[in-house]
């Protein structure tokens, strides 16, 4: 899918069933956190997202700096943070952000077949490293449970060092925060 097409889908997925007024061009807002939030997206496009977490500023302050260090400023390889966004999303039913989020994972890497075997309750193991298949565990355990087991973290911190599994862990954490907020306001 070319990434005009998905911004073209996010921009008609985000005004067709939100539950509250997105933001739109000439309301009222900081010019220099939309200038920030314009940078984060293809074409400086602002999507669905940022135009509902513009209702609320400090909102959409925090959430954008956030948000903006996890994809871009983790030591954690992107096309595994990507993979973890993936999984998240599938986990929480939000379509929205494996819209945004399968282009990224395919541009850092990752494959058509691995995204597809993401998008099934029991994932096809065989299909993945053994990085990909703890973090794949880890974003299962953390979404599902909230809790996850000590002999995860334990290999991620072989595999991965303490500073990835950190950020591991957080780009779950943060995943979880915006698919819950995309599912539960319709975006």
């Amino acid at each position: 899918m070319s990434q005009w097409i998905v911004i073209q889908y996010m921009k008609e997925i985000s005004v067709s069933d939100v539950r509250v007024v997105p933001w739109k061009e000439g309301d009222e807002a900081p010019e220099s956190l939309i200038a920030a939030m314009r940078a984060r997206r293809p074409n400086d496009e602002l999507i669905g997202i940022d135009r509902v977490l513009l209702k609320s500023f400090p909102l959409a302050i925090g959430w954008n700096e956030l948000l903006r260090r996890v994809r871009a400023e983790f030591s954690l390889e992107l096309e595994y943070r990507e993979l973890i966004m993936l999984r998240v999303a599938v986990l929480n039913h939000a379509e929205f952000e494996w819209s945004v989020h399968y282009p990224a994972y395919l541009d850092a890497g990752g494959t058509e077949e691995k995204a597809a075997a993401l998008r099934h309750l029991d994932v096809n193991d065989s299909q993945f490293s053994v990085q990909e298949n703890l973090l794949i565990r880890l974003a299962d355990q953390s979404t599902q449970r909230v809790s996850v087991d000590a002999d995860v973290i334990e290999k991620a911190k072989i595999l991965f060092g303490e500073t990835a599994t950190v950020e591991a862990v957080a780009t779950v954490a943060a995943y979880n925060m915006v698919s819950r907020f995309l599912v539960a306001l319709a975006i």
